[in-house]
């Protein structure tokens, strides 16, 4: 059973966060917990939302205090209609998480648009953040193109879905963006659907989802990349969005970068090959522990 967590965020947006585990046992003494049991704070992705994290969470929540966090506009977080959807407002959003879940400093694990956010908040805030994973985001500037692409792609969304099953196969399968059928994909937008008079539609708003995008996608992220000093694990899948080439020159300008692949996977990594995905980052997150 997931705990939620209710936080406020930058200009009082209110953020519901998620343990998805019982917290490691520390015997009571809040020093140990911060010498060996670093907090974890997961992001999701842009249209994502923490129940993506929980397999992750629950494997993690051993030994380590693992928390999900559901970030302004998406899951159970509130979407209010004039909120800011700028950079800042998602960097200072976790930035104020950490400080009341009391997690001390962490570790931080981004997918996607969440990556982006854990290394921006570890290179504004370096006394905050312990270590940083970057699932499958890109540095570079993706474009006009991107933008538009990404518009009209939900414009094509036949929604209101008729069923979840409808959900799971356009996504999975009718999908224009999908190269061939990807079970994994059709669960992982099945999770962002609530149920409505009409069926079934996004618990987002698409249009606040092209907001929080516009605010990245003209511009390349690698200044802030350098001035990350905390470790970090670049992951990519085989088949995902970061390039090869790209996720090695991240790696190089990172000043402690590291990198992993893991294959048969695409842009969901975490969600899409859960095992391969842990074996990829656990000897990372071992030298945090040992460090």
């Amino acid at each position: 059973m997931a705990r939620r967590i209710d936080v406020t965020g930058a200009d009082g947006v209110r953020l519901a966060a998620w343990e998805f585990g019982d917290p490691p046992k520390t015997g009571g003494d809040p020093a140990q917990h911060a010498a060996g049991n670093p907090g974890v704070l997961l992001l999701h992705g842009l249209m994502g939302r923490a129940s993506h994290w929980a397999s992750t969470a629950r494997w993690l929540s051993g030994r380590y205090r693992a928390v999900a966090l559901d970030q302004r506009g998406h899951g159970r977080s509130d979407k209010p209609a004039q909120a800011s959807f700028t950079r800042d407002a998602y960097v200072d959003d976790t930035e104020a998480a950490l400080d009341q879940l009391g997690l001390g400093a962490t570790i931080l694990i981004g997918h996607a648009m969440g990556a982006l956010t854990a290394w921006q908040l570890a290179a504004k805030r370096p006394d905050l953040v312990r270590g940083v994973i970057i699932c499958d985001m890109r540095a570079s500037a993706l474009g006009t193109a991107s933008q538009r692409e990404w518009a009209q792609w939900f414009k094509a969304w036949p929604v209101p879905f008729a069923t979840l099953a409808d959900v799971r196969k356009w996504f999975g399968e009718d999908d224009p963006w999908v190269e061939r059928p990807n079970p994994a994909r059709g669960e992982f937008y099945a999770e962002v659907m609530a149920e409505s008079p009409d069926g079934w539609r996004p618990v987002f708003d698409p249009d606040q989802m092209l907001r929080s995008r516009e605010t990245w996608v003209y511009n390349a992220h690698w200044e802030e990349l350098a001035q990350v000093r905390c470790p970090t694990l670049v992951v990519r899948g085989l088949d995902g969005e970061l390039g090869r080439a790209e996720a090695q020159e991240m790696v190089r300008v990172l000043p402690r970068g590291q990198y992993a692949e893991v294959t048969d996977a695409g842009h969901l990594v975490h969600y899409d090959q859960p095992d391969a995905w842990r074996a990829a980052i656990e000897p990372f997150l071992d030298t945090l522990r040992d460090g």
